[in-house]
């Protein structure tokens, strides 16, 4: 009689908040050792991309060595659909890619899931892969890390019992104005604080648009570096921040947010 083997688990593995920073923040300021302990046992990985995991792993090992050394890791990476239109959408998203990526925990072995920065499935890829897990009877596992959404909205002064991630606005400029409005109106008819990215480098062009559209006494969050020693939180009405002309780092990542 053949014993059944018994599944791994899905690690949801948090990384730091500053891929694509100037600076990197000490590993151990940002994830508690449990989850850097944890990350370093794994030998299975699925990523957003294997250079970046593979970075972060680096970083692992000089905190807690790794079971195996990194050139053994295996490492596979999401479906590029998975970064272009998402994978939160289980029509739009192959489950047996998903599936597939899974193996190794069907065979017994722990898996980590991570992506380039914060927490895996939240506003990055991973959700496809958490509900083939589901399906297939593996337990998951989120581990505790950075999410810099959260952070965000914190520090915010905003609503934090009625809030709403809208991932990113458009880049098309009456497109984007159109959403704002629209935005806008949620976060001041119910309460709802709006929060949203961009990718960096149409930062300054985001605060020109939100500066234009949003009524004056619209209450503008923007948070950048989080985590880091430069880490920085400005919340204040539109009309206050008019007069200041601010210049935002087109380099570091962002997080806006709106409300009342």
């Amino acid at each position: 009689m053949n014993q059944q083997v018994k599944k791994g688990r899905l690690f949801l593995i948090p990384t730091p908040l500053d891929f694509g920073c100037a600076t990197e923040a000490p590993l151990a300021d940002v994830l508690p050792l449990h989850t850097v302990q944890t990350a370093s046992q794994i030998t299975h990985w699925i990523c957003e991309n294997a250079k970046s995991c593979r970075a972060f792993l680096k970083r692992v090992d000089a905190v807690a060595p790794l079971a195996l050394p990194l050139q053994q890791q295996n490492i596979a990476e999401l479906p590029r659909e998975a970064h272009k239109k998402g994978d939160h959408n289980p029509q739009t998203t192959s489950n047996s890619d998903s599936s597939a990526l899974l193996a190794a925990a069907l065979q017994g072995h722990d898996v980590g899931l991570v992506s380039e920065a914060g927490m895996p499935a939240i506003a990055d890829p991973g959700s496809s892969v958490v509900r083939a897990a589901h399906d297939a009877g593996i337990d998951v596992v989120p581990l505790v890390g950075p999410t810099s959404l959260l952070l965000a909205l914190a520090a915010s002064g905003l609503n934090g019992q009625n809030f709403a991630f809208v991932g990113y606005v458009p880049s098309d400029a009456t497109e984007r104005s159109a959403r704002l409005r629209e935005l806008e109106q949620l976060a001041l008819r119910q309460g709802q604080t709006q929060i949203f990215i961009e990718t960096p480098y149409r930062n300054q062009a985001l605060l020109g648009a939100l500066l234009q559209t949003l009524q004056a006494n619209t209450r503008l969050s923007i948070s950048s570096g989080l985590t880091l020693e430069s880490a920085s939180t400005q919340s204040r009405l539109v009309k206050q921040w008019k007069p200041l002309n601010t210049s935002l780092d087109n380099r570091t990542p962002m997080v806006f947010a709106i409300g009342r």
